[in-house]
């Protein structure tokens, strides 16, 4: 089980507010999750490929044709907030 503090501390630099009652919760779930992870890194995976698209080849497809896009004006035309021919929106990142 992880401690609080160290709940506190990995959320701190995933810049991620918890509260109290989700500190309980993820200091039980966290160990779990690092548990399930090492049992993956058991796998031998020597012979997966690193990444798999599904891709049909014989899907159709539409014919890519550029079309005129909006304007700067247009875009912003029903921005709550604008400045400068920006959208204006609310910091997400605290700086530190």
């Amino acid at each position: 089980m992880l401690t609080k503090k160290e709940v506190v501390k990995v959320a701190k630099l995933a810049k991620i507010e918890l509260s109290e009652e989700e500190v309980e919760i993820f200091s039980k779930q966290l160990p779990q999750i690092l548990d399930f992870i090492e049992k993956l890194n058991e796998l031998d995976t020597s012979r997966i490929f690193p990444f798999y698209e599904i891709f049909d080849a014989n899907a159709p497809l539409r014919e890519d044709i550029p079309k005129k896009g909006l304007t700067n004006e247009e875009a912003l035309a029903n921005a709550p907030q604008k400045e400068n021919g920006f959208f204006v929106v609310p910091r997400v990142v605290k700086a530190e």
